[in-house]
């Protein structure tokens, strides 16, 4: 068999065959079929070897694709294929001996270097398949962004959840046809910005608004997530979520959502991190989901509606689990049964004499978190105690 990889991954911009490199066209010149979306087989010029334009949905042109190893393929993609691009998706398909790459620039390099930013401290987002509240976590004065857009009719769908969120007076920059000769920018305010928009189009951000801001520390406010008063508050939730101490990559459990803030900050903590969420009741479970989706972040979080420890027992392995709603003795066991730390919070004397049992056989760390705030009281003020919360937290 020969030492050559049958397939090469080629990243073509709007300049055409004219911006590739070298490589990239003695690929091009050498291949015996070419396949890619309809807009980038139009950039090579006619008389190229065999065109098959990838299907959607892009999992059908994967089959395709299969079908053709042996012969000399070469599939285009847009700018950097592995940077939000089909690159990833089919390098894990094939053996590394199968294929090589030829990226080409990358959109958010070409804005960065359109506008001078520097691209190490601008936040790069893909909305092309993503919904726009994937940019909340971003969303704060001074923040810079450059994000993908579906077509050019998602502008307006930029400009107007910019504005729903305190942002309106963000300057956008939106780009057409980025790097080739139809190339053209257009910039104004996110609450002022109109116009029609074709396809390819990327937008720059420069985030300027008294919207509220998501904070970077554990703790949102607790109006950041939607709920019927059951929620962790945010003193307790920045002490629980300090315990359980999310590491990128990993995976929680939360048993009794509520409205599903554990969980829900969590997700936010780092763009790797997912998190289970079980709920028993339907209206919930429900509200969950919507926050996710108001979050940005359903795509990293799964709810189950259903009650622990019934609920428990096809899930994906959890790295931490957290109980703080449904606390039972036999919820706890399965819990305590993954091998993995956990950490409870408890408010009745019922729930804390289980915690205190667990704390004799297990050890592991209990604390007891009393808050208070202060409050009017007659012409002056005192203090209103909240129920405290008792925290065992265990690390086998």
């Amino acid at each position: 068999m020969s030492d050559v990889p049958w397939l090469t991954i080629i990243g073509i911009g709007e300049d055409g065959v004219a911006g590739l490199s070298d490589a990239s066209q003695a690929a091009l010149a050498r291949a015996e079929v070419v396949m890619g979306p309809p807009r980038h087989l139009g950039l090579i010029p006619d008389g190229a070897p065999q065109q098959i334009a990838w299907p959607v949905p892009f999992a059908d042109g994967l089959k395709m694709l299969d079908d053709l190893r042996g012969q000399r393929v070469v599939v285009l993609a847009s700018g950097d294929p592995f940077w939000f691009g089909a690159g990833s998706v089919i390098a894990r398909r094939y053996a590394a001996s199968e294929w090589v790459a030829h990226p080409g620039p990358s959109c958010f390099a070409l804005a960065a270097a359109q506008l001078g930013w520097a691209l190490e401290n601008t936040i790069c987002l893909g909305l092309h398949a993503a919904r726009m509240p994937q940019m909340l976590r971003h969303l704060a004065p001074k923040t810079r962004l450059i994000v993908t857009l579906r077509d050019g009719v998602a502008v307006t769908d930029l400009t107007d959840y910019l504005h729903a969120c305190g942002f309106g007076g963000s300057a956008v920059t939106v780009f057409e046809h980025l790097g080739g000769p139809a190339q053209r920018m257009t910039s104004g305010r996110a609450d002022t910005l109109s116009g029609g928009f074709d396809h390819p189009v990327c937008a720059a951000i420069d985030v300027a608004g008294d919207g509220p801001a998501l904070t970077t520390a554990t703790g949102q406010a607790d109006g950041t997530f939607a709920s019927d008063g059951q929620i962790t508050k945010r003193p307790v939730r920045a002490i629980t979520l300090s315990t359980l101490a999310p590491k990128p990559h990993e995976h929680l459990w939360d048993i009794g959502g509520g409205s599903g803030s554990i969980a829900l900050e969590w997700v936010l903590s780092h763009p790797t991190t997912r998190a289970t969420c079980i709920e028993h009741r339907t209206d919930r479970a429900a509200r969950i989901r919507q926050n996710s989706i108001d979050l940005g972040v359903e795509h990293r979080l799964t709810v189950i509606e259903g009650a622990a420890p019934d609920a428990l027992g096809d899930l994906d392995t959890p790295d931490a689990i957290f109980i703080g709603g449904g606390l039972g003795q036999a919820t706890l066991n399965a819990a305590i049964a993954q091998g993995v730390r956990v950490v409870v919070n408890a408010v009745t004397l019922e729930g804390e004499a289980i915690l205190s049992a667990a704390h004799a056989t297990h050890g592991g760390d209990l604390l007891r978190i009393a808050l208070s705030n202060a409050t009017p009281l007659g012409p002056k003020r005192g203090w209103s105690s909240a129920y405290p919360v008792v925290q065992w937290s265990f690390v086998p």
